[in-house]
């Protein structure tokens, strides 16, 4: 992982590489997030990544999902918090709800 303020840049070399890229972008924040509002983080298909959406404690499952939208396709909008199960098993422990809007990007 690299800074977060190279995200945008790193992932256009990708695409000009031939590489499929995903962008995922913080989009809604409620109390205590670890990153705020458009924070964002770049997945290559290889599950090499940029940037950060959560300050690491979500970065796992958000990749994971990242590559399966290239293969669909299709953007998602993943939801993480504290009172949610799934939250916890990732580790999103801060006390608030963050929501991740991750969608391929076209060369």
């Amino acid at each position: 992982m690299t800074s977060h303020d190279n995200v945008l840049e790193e992932a256009a070399l990708w695409l000009g590489q031939g590489r499929r890229v995903a962008l995922a972008t913080v989009i809604e924040t409620w109390g205590s997030a670890p990153r705020p509002v458009g924070s964002q983080l770049a997945i290559r298909d290889d599950a090499t990544f940029v940037g950060s959406v959560s300050g690491g404690c979500i970065e796992g499952d958000v990749v994971t999902r990242a590559l399966e939208t290239l293969e669909t396709g299709k953007t998602e909008l993943l939801e993480y918090g504290v009172s949610d199960a799934m939250a916890w098993q990732v580790g999103l422990a801060c006390g608030g709800r963050i929501r991740v809007m991750v969608e391929p990007v076209k060369g």
